[in-house]
């Protein structure tokens, strides 16, 4: 079951003396907490934080929050990880979560075969890279339209076209 609630950041500190704080965001811009109004406390939801601005500062994020006006106030959330609710936002097709693609299971276009389980991914910058666990190997797949065929993650199932090599034995 995918969860409801998603980590987006982790408020580090404070800006200033009227309440602002400052968020290291977990997303690929400092300006994807401007599309919310609302950001949560914790993984259940928790206390739900109105958001007043989102100003992008460098890599981190300068945050207001409704009723949060001191410099003490603000500073009563540092190392708070902030969420926000899964319906709140809407991917654009082909973009997932990387919490929802983990324990996908991965199998090849051509005969259907098992190829393993995503057990992480990383953001490389040109293309996200997934790491595919079986049998105790670890495979490297580049997320590019050329291996990728299809992904439900709804379904948990992701079915590639592999490049040559990656799964071919070592024998």
């Amino acid at each position: 079951m995918k969860k409801r609630y998603l980590e987006v950041g982790k408020i580090v500190g404070t800006h200033g003396v009227k309440g602002m704080t400052r968020v290291q965001v977990w997303a690929d811009s400092p300006d994807f907490l401007k599309q919310f109004k609302y950001l949560y406390t914790n993984e259940n939801g928790g206390e739900k934080l109105t958001v007043l601005k989102v100003q992008p500062h460098g890599n981190i994020s300068l945050v207001a929050f409704k009723g949060v006006e001191t410099i003490e106030h603000a500073e009563s959330f540092r190392n708070t990880v902030l969420y926000i609710d899964r319906k709140d936002v809407k991917l654009p097709e082909g973009r997932y979560f990387i919490t929802d693609l983990i324990g996908v299971k991965v199998y090849d276009d051509d005969n259907g075969d098992f190829l393993g389980e995503i057990c992480d991914v990383s953001q490389t910058g040109a293309n996200d890279v997934w790491h595919i666990k079986n049998e105790g190997r670890e495979y490297l797949i580049p997320a590019i339209s050329d291996v990728l065929v299809s992904v439900d993650v709804d379904d948990d199932k992701a079915i590639i076209r592999p490049l040559k090599g990656i799964f071919d034995d070592e024998n």
